[in-house]
């Protein structure tokens, strides 16, 4: 069952057209309490890492607006409060190396309160959150919770369910619940197979009116890199992205004008990240893609509504791969809420048969797509092609074709019938001592693209680096507080922070400050913690 059928109407209240695509924020629950905490720790941290450098990298609307952290140990801790991911990779990676540094395998009792305690505090961070940066025009208005755990999915999620009746769950979009299991790791072509589905599945639990996503993962760096990587997505489904549409009647050849188009609603979703989009690789002779080009179409962000009409049925056969340019997208039938379940289960079944219909007649097709804006001379509209290539799943990939003003001329020469024995066999030889794979998968290769963003992204922080958590001073406070943009008063604390600081003053355990502007009459602790300034 698919819990958008139980969004409350306030949630219906966003604009059917947005401007800009809204991302959710993320909150990160690890629990620590497995015994297999020891090998989970490594591979989770690198996982996490290589994700957000990438997330700090990319321009353009950031695809991970916040993030918070917690992990559960014999209580919930929160070791990254809601923090703006770019431009604070520093900050993330310290509390990447603070995780890192957590005690191993059986220092911790299991249990899954700690894990109902960190969403429950979670969700009122980001409540507190919202409201003090709402003044500030900010307009994220919802958040994801992932669960990370070694302990039964079910049992986690009957436990989430009788904890969080009485929550507020008004900006709560989903829980994902992500079962890691301890196995050998896997050869890379094998991942792939165990990889996070992408779109609920049939384990998704609709409760309190939002999704409880259930999924197990492999303990290894891949697989917990591509469930982290699912956040830069767009899974925007305010509005679909791409109208395709088709003739009337099919691709039947009668001659009657054919001036009805039939509409199949889509969403775009990207197959790869365009390297032109990686602060740090681009150069002065090339730049990112202008997404406001009349011949350019881009999955991310998703601003506009695209629509390709359906021109000629191609042979797959008779497409030469040298007129086919830029970075593909893959076409999806649209999940759209705004629309009706009736229209969205049509849509999806039409779509199916349009997948199935090209498959078996082995075609492609040719589409037009209308331009979005005229040229500075209004009364010319320039037009880019695409070609729709079919697959053997529910979906299609839509690449750019060339068209003439484009195409250079190039000699291709005849293949001559014989060759030399005394250049043949040597090039037989050289091509006999090479491996051969079936087919090529990706994540074969790595280009240490990694470990070039985290240089690039590379800060020190003007503070002491995280400790072994044996070397550290015990707290006083065995919870975390969390901090939240300063207001007016918290201001006030600081600047007398640093003013008795630098006169020479020792710190004191506590300052005291008398509330005036606000709250006449109450009294303000600001306490200094190992992470910061926190107001009690």
């Amino acid at each position: 069952m698919n819990s958008r059928k139980l969004l409350s109407e306030t949630q219906r209240t966003f604009p059917a057209a947005k401007v800009h695509c809204q991302q959710p924020s993320r909150i990160l629950v690890v629990d620590v309490t497995s015994a297999t905490w020891t090998n989970t720790c490594s591979v989770l941290s690198e996982a996490l890492e290589n994700m957000l450098c990438l997330a700090c990298s990319l321009t353009g609307p950031c695809r991970v607006p916040l993030l918070s952290l917690y992990v559960v140990q014999n209580q919930q801790e929160c070791l990254l409060p809601f923090t703006q991911v770019k431009e604070n990779f520093a900050r993330i990676q310290a509390c990447i190396s603070e995780l890192r540094s957590l005690p191993r395998e059986g220092c911790f009792p299991q249990g899954g309160n700690g894990v109902v305690q960190a969403v429950q505090d979670g969700l009122q961070q980001f409540k507190q959150y919202s409201r003090h940066t709402v003044a500030g025009g900010s307009t994220n208005s919802s958040v994801e919770i992932t669960v990370l755990t070694s302990q039964s999915s079910k049992e986690m999620v009957k436990q989430l369910e009788k904890k969080l009746k009485d929550v507020d769950l008004v900006s709560l979009r989903r829980i994902q619940v992500i079962e890691i299991l301890k196995r050998d790791f896997l050869e890379p072509e094998d991942v792939e197979q165990h990889m996070p589905a992408e779109e609920p599945s049939s384990n998704d639990i609709a409760i309190l009116g939002m999704d409880i996503d259930v999924q197990t993962t492999e303990d290894n760096v891949i697989s917990l890199e591509m469930l982290f990587k699912t956040w830069l997505h767009d899974y925007g489904t305010e509005r679909e992205h791409l109208h395709l549409l088709l003739p009337s009647g099919g691709f039947s050849h009668a001659t009657a004008p054919k001036t009805t188009l039939m509409c199949l609603k889509c969403d775009l979703q990207e197959r790869l990240l365009d390297p032109a989009l990686l602060s740090g690789m681009v150069d002065g002779t090339m730049r990112a893609a202008d997404l406001n080009s009349p011949c350019q179409m881009a999955a991310w962000p998703a601003t506009v509504l695209y629509k390709l009409q359906v021109v000629k049925a191609l042979k797959s056969e008779g497409v030469c791969e040298s007129v086919v340019y830029g970075l593909p997208f893959i076409i999806k039938p649209t999940s759209c809420w705004q629309l009706d379940w009736d229209e969205l289960e049509i849509n999806q079944h039409s779509f199916h048969a349009l997948c199935h219909s090209l498959l078996k007649r082995k075609w492609m097709l040719l589409a037009k797509l209308e331009p979005q804006n005229t040229s500075p001379n209004w009364n010319i509209m320039m037009h880019s092609y695409y070609i729709i290539v079919p697959s053997d799943s529910a979906t299609l990939l839509v690449k750019a074709v060339a068209i003439r003003e484009l195409l250079l001329p190039s000699a291709f020469p005849a293949l001559l019938p014989e060759h030399p024995e005394r250049v043949h066999g040597p090039i037989e030889s050289a091509l006999n001592s090479l491996e051969v794979e079936v087919a090529y998968n990706p994540l074969h290769l790595k280009s240490n693209l990694y470990k070039y963003l985290k240089s690039m992204l590379y800060k020190p922080l003007h503070r002491q680096q995280a400790q072994p958590r044996d070397q550290r001073p015990e707290r006083h406070q065995p919870k975390q507080v969390c901090l939240l943009p300063l207001t007016s008063l918290d201001s006030l604390c600081s600047a007398l922070l640093v003013c008795f600081l630098q006169k020479g003053g020792q710190l004191p355990d506590t300052l005291a400050v008398q509330g005036r502007q606000h709250m006449a009459g109450a009294t303000f602790t600001c306490s200094w913690q190992s992470r910061g300034i926190g107001i009690a």
